[in-house]
């Protein structure tokens, strides 16, 4: 009992913190679900799911608060929507899946480490053909890995000062929830199926998330939260590589 009480305070710190800036926490989720050993077949769709309902409500508190830039997310979301469901189509190898999760478990360490609050350039328009490109291919490893890819476009984002950090958000929250959309339906068309547990998890998750993106965008000043993130993740990703380390 005390096992199930601790997945559930981590969950609900996970989503809070994530949405706190902006994500829907696949990725934490994963790591979090990694951790407790559960099955590369259950962890895909949970994170998505509780993708849909975290990403959901941090995109509705970053869009009232007018940092939703829709110009940059149009293009991005019609290259990543096909190939995240074409990505969920696609069956890996549990043991490939656990090392390619490990790998890309570092994007939003060093996304949260590393990147500062940075500003747009001015008059900088980036080409709706580079757009198409990086919704793209971020699409396809959403739905490979069971990810929305915020922790991947946002990274992107804010490099190329496309954004600044809520813009990015905003835009981010809304490509989660579309690519997690889409992925989830690639996979319950392969027989994944929805477990008992998840409408508990469901719940936790959206009581985090819609607490974290209150503060996030109202209230947070998020270097402290981005550390804690990035902390966790790294912990998470050295486990996935322990067994190729030994």
């Amino acid at each position: 009992m005390d096992s199930i009480i601790l997945f559930y305070l981590l969950l609900f710190s996970i989503a809070f913190l994530y949405a706190s800036v902006g994500h829907g926490g696949a990725s934490g989720y994963l790591a979090l679900m990694a951790l407790y050993g559960m099955s590369p077949a259950v962890m895909k769709p949970t994170a998505l799911l509780l993708n849909l309902f975290v990403s959901m409500v941090a995109f509705i508190y970053y869009y009232r608060a007018h940092y939703f830039v829709g110009k940059l997310f149009l293009p991005l979301a019609l290259a990543s929507v096909p190939l995240a469901f074409l990505g969920g189509n696609i069956a890996v190898d549990a043991a490939v899946y656990k090392l390619l999760l490990g790998v890309f478990l570092l994007v939003p360490v060093a996304r949260f480490l590393f990147f500062k609050d940075i500003k747009p350039r001015a008059g900088v328009s980036p080409k709706t053909s580079w757009l198409i490109l990086i919704g793209g291919a971020i699409g396809l490893l959403s739905g490979l890995l069971g990810i929305g890819g915020g922790v991947i476009l946002s990274p992107i984002l804010l490099l190329l000062a496309w954004t600044d950090q809520k813009q990015a958000a905003a835009i981010s929250a809304l490509f989660i929830f579309v690519n997690s959309l889409a992925g989830l339906s690639g996979q319950l068309m392969q027989g994944a199926t929805f477990y008992p547990d998840m409408i508990a998890y469901v719940t936790i998750a959206f009581a985090g998330g819609l607490a974290g993106s209150y503060f996030g965008a109202k209230k947070f000043q998020q270097r402290t939260i981005k550390l804690l993130l990035a902390m966790v993740l790294l912990v998470a990703s050295f486990k996935l590589f322990l067994p190729y380390l030994l």
